[in-house]
């Protein structure tokens, strides 16, 4: 296996709902198993970017949404051994258990701080036990557990402050190789992405049945009541948008994630989908402009951290469907730089105020913005680089557009967070 088809092996794993709900769940239910006897209290500290991201999100399995019901549930319900599908078996008797245990006040949320760096930290109380489980880095990364004030297992951290940075592998590639590989690897090697497409249409069945859902109807009437139309464009909304709406919702279907978020992954992969199924594209073609575009994702991903202020499913996963849409269309590398410029110099800086509804609206916005740079670039019209925060070369834009999240927009993402904590006085 080739060094970044192991990148995209690895990075991309089933999702439950919104992941950082799925994530303090897991971490709430891990923190449970190790304690005994009935639960006194259960407090969860995180980032802004997890407190975010979860703060009105919708719960697999549940009515109820937010940080504080993903704890609950996490402890009363939660498998520990199923990850960020954690709560894949939650009951109707477990969400009443969970209400109860909010109601009494047995169940805290705070903020750690303004931080793009996933930090999870889970304290679940019983008469006779403490335990402690700390995530960090990504959204499963158990670093420390502590029992009764033992630690009873620990994983070797790096001192950030002494530590010469390396370079992650992706940026030790550059667009024209991204492009070499996804052109030559075997196909056989790449196969495995198309769970991606299985999992993520089952998601978007499971919304288009939903009576919970709303935008999906919307989208499937403006594309004539069909799921693949012969309209490129109103498809790939309607296959993306259904899918990511059905996702922040908290149907009871997982997503695949890329960068640990299943609206990356939604994006990333399913408006190619639509591209290949309305024009009859190959099979083959389909999983190559995939395995770009999760690259190319994951290459601005590094840059701006996993959970920023900006929108990262839209602008990073976004242009990586771009790139995949270009090469589809038997684009250029060159082509490719442009439609960077074109998604750089438009959507960049779009919000990422938590996992909500609100994702489809930016979902259908980073769609039609992809395929307008796409299409611009091939026919020669794009932002040259001497403009705004384009670089020189595709990679300069792309660490741009990453640094724009992470440091550029921390003020931002206090902001947003200030706005949510008002809500809750």
């Amino acid at each position: 296996m080739e060094k970044l088809t192991k990148l995209i092996f690895d990075d991309m794993k089933p999702a439950l709902g919104v992941t950082e709900p799925g994530a303090i769940a897991f971490a709430a239910s891990k923190a449970r198993s190790y304690t005994k006897g009935e639960i006194e209290e259960v407090s969860v500290e995180m980032n802004s970017g997890m407190y975010k991201n979860a703060f009105t999100c919708g719960i697999p399995n549940s009515d109820e949404v937010g940080n504080i019901f993903s704890a609950a549930l996490g402890v009363v319900a939660g498998n520990p051994e199923k990850g960020l599908e954690s709560l894949a078996d939650v009951t109707e008797k477990d969400n009443e258990t969970a209400v109860k245990l909010v109601e009494e006040g047995k169940v805290k949320v705070k903020l750690s701080g303004i931080s793009s760096d996933i930090f999870i930290e889970a304290v679940v109380k019983t008469k006779s036990d403490v335990c402690v489980v700390t995530i960090k880095n990504s959204h499963t990364n158990i670093v420390r557990i502590t029992l009764n004030g033992e630690v009873i297992f620990e994983k070797e951290e790096k001192d950030k402050e002494n530590e010469i940075e390396e370079t992650p592998l992706i940026h030790k590639y550059t667009l024209k190789d991204l492009v070499s590989y996804v052109k030559n690897v075997d196909i056989k090697e790449i196969e495995f992405i198309q769970k991606a497409f299985d999992v993520n249409m089952e998601l978007f069945n499971e919304g288009l049945k939903s009576r919970k859902s709303t935008f999906i109807h919307q989208l499937f009437k403006m594309n004539g009541e069909k799921i693949f139309s012969d309209n490129v464009l109103s498809t790939a909304q309607l296959l993306c948008n259904g899918a990511i709406e059905a996702r922040v919702i908290g149907l009871d279907k997982p997503a695949m994630s890329i960068t640990g978020s299943g609206a990356h992954g939604i994006i990333a992969v399913m408006p190619l989908l639509a591209e290949q199924k309305v024009k009859n594209l190959s099979e083959e073609i389909l999983l190559r402009a995939a395995a770009l575009s999760y690259l190319v994702c994951m290459y601005i991903k590094e840059y701006s951290g996993r959970l920023s202020a900006f929108c990262g499913c839209g602008i990073a996963a976004g242009t990586g469907m771009a790139c995949g849409l270009v090469f589809m269309r038997n684009g250029s590398v060159e082509e490719m730089g442009h439609t960077i410029n074109n998604m750089a110099s438009s959507i960049t800086g779009m919000i990422c105020d938590g996992g909500n509804q609100g994702c489809t609206m930016k979902g259908v916005a980073a769609t039609d913005a992809a395929f307008r740079s796409a299409e611009f670039a091939m026919n020669g019209v794009y932002i040259y680089n001497v403009h705004g925060i384009n670089g020189n070369t595709p990679e300069e834009t792309m660490r741009n557009m990453g640094l724009i999240a992470s440091p550029g927009m921390t003020g931002t993402e206090k902001t947003i967070v200030e706005i949510f904590e008002n809500k809750i006085r």
